[in-house]
């Protein structure tokens, strides 16, 4: 395995099969030809054409919008059709930027494709450089729970998490530390913001198309990190070094937590040109398009 397989395994969509789906005559999603073929059966609420599923013009208002799809969804997943929903609602924007369009159940974004937003954090140690911490860098790495849907028993940055519509980032960056690794308010608002990650990668309903922003931060050694909230098993304070074989040699990580810490290689000169062959490819392909949405 290679830190290119990851690019291309978070990147492994094409829009064949998929339909433009539009508010307003504005794209902000894609859905797939099966689905398209669930959403007939509401046609107060969606217009499907050959070309495109759009929301019915009727529905104006981001909060009309968010009532009226939300309850197709509580209906296809009652007859086995579409994904659980999870109760916690994502923006519908184009960009982060831009207001809501509407909301969206977490568990069917990916139905409708859309931009999905969320927060990831480098937990960083710094020592004294000794072998094999060559670069005096460690980083804060932990394990998913066993229960976890979606990646259990993976490795996972320090922090992250999906970026609900209530928050700004930097809150929802404090609320998800101090869940996940018991971290203070004070000690998470020194972090560094330093770039962002975008790829769109298939789902078993439709198409992930995920935007992260990036934020490192730089931890005092005798700051140990605790979970509060169930989702992680527990944390290792590893050796950057030892972090990009893991990421290079195999998939302990989740899939999307292998990009972070390859942009991270990339931005604190542990993953250089000289070194690397497919460098070029590796910077690019962290920053992927999503196919016309802006």
């Amino acid at each position: 395995m290679a830190f290119l397989d990851h690019i291309h395994r978070c990147n492994s969509w094409t829009p064949e099969g998929f339909r433009p789906f539009l508010i307003g005559g504005q794209q902000v999603g894609w859905v797939r030809e099966d689905m398209a073929a669930r959403l007939r059966t509401a046609p107060d609420v969606f217009e499907i054409t050959a070309r495109a599923v759009s929301l019915n013009p009727a529905l104006n208002t981001p909060e009309s919008r968010t009532e009226a799809v939300g309850a197709v969804m509580r209906t296809l997943h009652a007859r086995g059709e579409g994904p659980r929903l999870r109760g916690e609602m994502f923006p519908v924007r184009t960009r982060w930027s831009m207001p809501d369009l509407m909301r969206m159940d977490r568990g069917v974004t990916a139905v409708f494709g859309i931009r999905a937003f969320g927060v990831h954090l480098n937990g960083i140690v710094r020592r004294r450089p000794s072998a094999p911490d060559r670069s005096g860098l460690s980083l804060w790495i932990g394990t998913r729970a066993a229960d976890k849907a979606v990646a259990p028993g993976k490795l996972d940055n320090l922090v992250a998490g999906g970026q609900p519509a209530h928050l700004s980032l930097a809150d929802n960056l404090i609320k998800e530390a101090e869940e996940e690794a018991g971290l203070a308010a004070a000690l998470t608002r020194t972090a560094r913001s330093t770039g962002v990650i975008t790829y769109s990668m298939a789902d078993r309903w439709g198409v992930k198309h995920d935007t992260l922003y990036i934020y490192d931060l730089e931890i005092p050694e005798e700051i140990i990190p605790v979970n509060t909230d169930g989702e992680v098993s527990g944390f290792t304070l590893m050796p950057v070094e030892s972090v990009l074989d893991l990421v290079r040699t195999g998939d302990a990580f989740k899939f999307n937590v292998a990009l972070v810490l390859i942009d991270f290689g990339i931005r604190h000169g542990l993953i250089t040109p000289d070194q690397e062959p497919d460098f070029d490819t590796l910077a690019t392909g962290l920053r992927a398009a999503h196919h016309g949405l802006g």
